[in-house]
């Protein structure tokens, strides 16, 4: 079986940068999604459905037109992600300005949040009679984030520099944030914004192996 083409529905800096530095050179099709018309209060529920909706997005914008980095819109593999924050039971996005992000850190400083990641995987293959096979994976990971009890001084800083204003949990595990992060418990690349293992799992369920989709 030929492998696929592998496309993120995301523009996600950190995951892109997730998939390369584990062999994947996927291709980016961002999503034209609305987000903001999904309201759950069940965060597992709310990051599938977002993701959920992010992959079918593109999933069915590539059957419909073309792409140039995808010869073959009918043999694709699209995951969509969607990450937020649970602190005390309430459910964080990204910041919408720096100061719900100073705000957010001072709720966030010294407690321990969940970290939910939404992954939805789509396979565009059809069968040898052209008929879609309609496969579809939905599943989320969660990881459990012990926060330092930092000062509000480096809490002005770290918001200053802008990088939490990009992430759903108003921290980049893998940038300055990493700095105020005690410890977790679970998947670490899940908090950066998909897990690698969740995501060979998933493949393998399809039928794939991970290791087809690597490239030198």
């Amino acid at each position: 079986m030929k492998t696929p083409t592998f496309v993120l529905a995301s523009a996600s800096p950190a995951r892109r940068s997730l998939l390369s530095n584990a062999g994947i050179q996927a291709v980016i099709c961002p999503s034209d999604f609305d987000e903001g018309q999904i309201k759950m209060r069940d965060a597992t529920k709310l990051v599938q459905v977002l993701a959920e909706g992010k992959a079918d997005a593109v999933a069915s914008f590539l059957l419909a037109n073309s792409h140039p980095q995808i010869p073959n819109p009918k043999s694709c593999v699209v995951l969509g992600c969607d990450s937020i924050l649970v602190i005390d039971g309430e459910i964080h996005g990204k910041p919408k300005d720096a100061d719900e992000a100073i705000s957010r850190w001072q709720k966030m400083r010294g407690k321990v949040g969940e970290l939910y990641t939404g992954h939805a995987l789509i396979d565009t293959r059809f069968d040898s009679f052209d008929v879609a096979m309609d496969r579809s994976l939905i599943r989320c990971q969660v990881t459990k984030v012990y926060f330092a009890e930092v000062t509000s001084r480096q809490i002005a800083a770290y918001v200053a520099t802008g990088e939490p204003l990009a992430c759903a949990g108003c921290f980049a595990l893998e940038g300055k944030g990493g700095f105020f992060v005690e410890k977790i418990e679970g998947c670490h690349t899940n908090v950066i914004g998909l897990s690698l293992p969740l995501l060979r799992q998933m493949l393998g369920e399809m039928g794939y192996d991970v290791a087809d989709f690597w490239q030198s």
